[in-house]
């Protein structure tokens, strides 16, 4: 009984004194402003260290890893969505782009009004994975892949030949595309882009 009663007058005394400092903590208006401002703080380191949250580059810090990134405002996610992948935030986000360093090692300046996702892209053993055989990669459609050399000449500028040749014919030309294109010394093989 006695401690019982002991503990109730234990309790009522603290609760007393927390209200009493709570009062005179909340009646000093300096340390209500620096209350809030530290609870502010909190809250956007939070926002920022929360790993999955979306947000626009310009509300991130220096040092975020980040994935899903948009190369438009309100475009969508396109660079860093691999298995496994993420991008690091290079400089302050505070002008109007932000320097990114993709997982290729690329920098990247891209607009701060765009969104990405903090924290990395997740399964990072994608890679790592073998297949069982053959099969299953036509399980996962894909094509398979014929050398030049092994087809006829109306399939491939490679084609032909008497046993492994390397000529093509009469005229042995270089290594080329499909098409017809030269592959090699430099050739630009893909679509012209404009020159800035």
């Amino acid at each position: 009984m006695a401690v019982s009663l002991w503990r109730a007058r234990l309790a009522s005394s603290l609760v007393a004194n927390l209200t009493n400092t709570l009062r005179r903590f909340s009646s000093d208006t300096n340390a209500h402003n620096a209350r809030e401002s530290m609870m502010n703080q909190m809250m956007y380191s939070d926002i920022n260290s929360r790993i999955g949250s979306c947000m626009p580059l310009s509300s991130m810090r220096i040092g975020t890893i980040i994935h899903n990134i948009e190369l438009n405002p309100g475009q969508g996610g396109k660079l860093v969505r691999a298995a496994g992948t993420c991008a690091k935030i290079l400089k302050e986000p505070t002008s109007k782009y932000c320097l990114i360093q993709l997982p290729s090692g690329v920098k990247k300046m891209i607009d701060s009004r765009c969104r990405a996702t903090v924290g990395t892209v997740s399964n990072p053993s994608h890679g790592d994975k073998k297949l069982r055989k053959a099969g299953q990669s036509q399980w996962l459609g894909r094509r398979p892949v014929v050398r030049g050399v092994a087809m006829n000449p109306v399939d491939h500028p490679h084609g032909g030949g008497e046993g492994k040749s390397k000529s093509s014919g009469r005229w042995g030309k270089g290594s080329r595309t499909p098409w017809g294109k030269p592959t090699k010394s430099g050739f630009k093989t893909g679509p012209l882009k404009r020159r800035k």
